[in-house]
């Protein structure tokens, strides 16, 4: 572009400002109003069940969830290029992408209990027929209804969360698969927060910087006259605490203060442990998998007990509700890909990569792309073969001895002595 061009078709971000055609609203948020992840429900924001709930959501949120097409067996044939697959793999609204909308969809289910994933956008009206899906919010569900459900979804043009009645046909309703253990008011979940709401004000009070003593005076205290002079007597030594730099005071000698200021026993850690211990027991997570120190088979198990069982409500139920009687039979889905190799050691890829295109499960360019590296332009490398059964020079298949047809003398006693130790070698 020459320097005419650039002049006359250059746009600044500062100077775009002035243009007084545009009507630019005049409030805002200094918190995303889009998202429920900046408030909480029963407490959880002060609990370590918030650091759960973001682990299991940014987990569950990287394994793809795509608007596919399978054949008549139900096998993954090709992604339909529709405004569905898009909001789940691309851009879901003008906030977020398709991985943050399924993270915040996740979350809030999670701390919620169920929530509702709102088609803003869409091709037609949803209450007349079949429709596409351009855009998503997930909703907080406020009510229910027999057939309708009262939403709360932010709407993109005021900037604010609104209150709409919606349909439940065409709206993906999500319960957590765990809610008797997360969201049920005498859950395990609700009992570790409130436990734990318990112990900061146990924290809050001994803590509270109060120096709890008894402090005996000359005078027994009986009358009304001697109570208030006891009570100047005490604001007289809280004054001397007060204003001294150091924190010294002065009384009598026939004065007696007893300090109580002892640590306070109790089992609320113990009683908090075992609740915590349940918890993760039932969501098959552990403080490894927090902190990114969980081996292969906590991982695996994480995923096939945690994670899989979330992934398959969120796909079940938006297949049911945005995909038609229709295109179910035609064979359109919704399904989640998680991929086999993310948790497999570099050190094990080579051995396992080699025994898939042997047994014509991936290509080598498949393979070059699980581990990051461009694909080959050599014919050979698309081609679903196995290279140890063909000659490279003439292309032809090798032909290999079965084991099983060769010939074995019917006499045992023929064999030579070295032949036993001859066919192991063959063997190996």
């Amino acid at each position: 572009m020459d320097f005419l061009s650039r002049a006359k078709n250059a746009w600044n971000v500062f100077t775009s400002n002035k243009d007084p055609t545009i009507d630019y609203p005049s409030g805002g948020d200094y918190y995303r109003p889009d998202t429920f992840q900046t408030s909480y429900t029963y407490g959880n924001d002060k609990t370590i069940i918030t650091a759960i709930f973001n682990r299991i959501s940014v987990d569950a949120a990287m394994i793809d969830v795509k608007h596919v097409k399978l054949d008549g067996d139900g096998r993954y044939l090709k992604d339909i290029p529709s405004g569905l697959n898009e909001c789940l793999t691309l851009s879901a609204n003008l906030d977020q992408t398709g991985r943050d909308f399924l993270k915040d969809a996740i979350f809030s289910m999670l701390d919620e209990g169920c929530v509702a994933l709102v088609p803003i956008d869409t091709s037609i009206n949803p209450n007349t027929g079949s429709f596409d899906i351009l855009s998503l919010r997930v909703a907080k569900i406020t009510q229910w209804y027999p057939e309708q459900v009262r939403v709360q979804v932010y709407n993109q043009r005021t900037g604010k969360r609104e209150e709409r009645v919606v349909d439940k046909k065409w709206v993906a309703i999500i319960t957590n698969p765990f809610y008797a253990v997360m969201n049920n008011p005498m859950s395990i979940n609700q009992r570790l927060v409130r436990k734990l709401a318990l112990m900061d004000i146990v924290d809050n009070a001994t803590a509270s910087g109060k120096w709890n003593m008894i402090i005996q005076m000359l005078k027994p205290i009986k009358t009304e006259a001697q109570v208030k002079e006891a009570k100047a007597r005490i604001a007289a030594i809280e004054s001397q605490l007060k204003d001294s730099p150091h924190g010294v005071a002065y009384t009598d000698a026939t004065e007696k203060i007893t300090q109580l200021n002892r640590p306070l026993d109790s089992n609320l850690l113990a009683e908090f442990d075992r609740l915590k211990n349940l918890l993760f027991e039932q969501l098959t997570i552990s403080e490894d998998i927090l902190n990114g120190k969980a081996s292969e088979q906590e991982m695996l198990n994480y995923y096939s007990r945690t994670i899989e069982p979330i992934l398959n409500v969120i796909s079940l139920e938006m297949k049911r509700k945005f995909l038609t009687k229709t295109a179910i039979t035609q064979g359109q889905s919704i399904e989640y890909f998680k991929d086999p190799f993310k948790l497999v050691p570099i050190s094990q890829i080579a051995n396992i990569a080699d025994r898939f295109t042997q047994n014509e499960i991936l290509t080598a360019n498949e393979v070059r792309q699980i581990v990051g590296m461009k694909p080959s332009e050599d014919p050979g490398a698309d081609e679903l073969r196995n290279k140890m059964l063909y000659d490279e020079g003439n292309g032809q298949v090798i032909e290999t001895e079965d084991p099983e047809s060769s010939s074995m003398p019917e006499d045992l006693t023929d064999l030579p002595a070295d032949y036993s130790k001859r066919k192991k070698n063959q063997n190996e």
